[in-house]
């Protein structure tokens, strides 16, 4: 899949993803540190790319404008854990949301729980 990493998750994470078949960039590698959220959920849109991110605030951006993409995974209870164990909670799951978010969805990835929300929301 091709994924974008916002700022908020470790530039660490991209050789892990790379290494299990995914096409990864992330916000600061394209020199956006800093820029708002609506503006990393248009680069998502234009260069087709799965956001994924620690921020619910594009959550909420993606429900409150209808938007049909870019789908989104948010990724719970970071805090702690080491960069392995981020990655293989994002690989161990993706293979299972695939279909919805290549349909365009909200996927929320927690310790034991995973809810999607197909786009658009509302």
């Amino acid at each position: 899949m091709r994924l974008l990493l916002d700022e908020n998750l470790s530039e660490k994470l991209i050789p892990l993803l790379i290494t299990a078949g995914h096409d990864v960039t992330h916000v600061r590698h394209l020199g956006l540190a800093g820029t708002l959220d609506p503006d990393v959920l248009e680069l998502a849109v234009r260069d087709e790319r799965i956001l994924v991110s620690a921020d619910t605030d594009f959550g909420t951006l993606l429900a409150r404008s209808h938007a049909t993409s870019p789908s989104f995974v948010l990724i719970r209870r970071l805090v702690g854990r080491r960069v392995q164990e981020i990655a293989s909670v994002i690989i161990d799951n993706l293979g299972d949301v695939e279909e919805d978010l290549l349909a365009g969805a909200i996927v929320v990835i927690g310790d034991e729980t995973m809810r999607i929300k197909r786009l658009p929301i509302g």
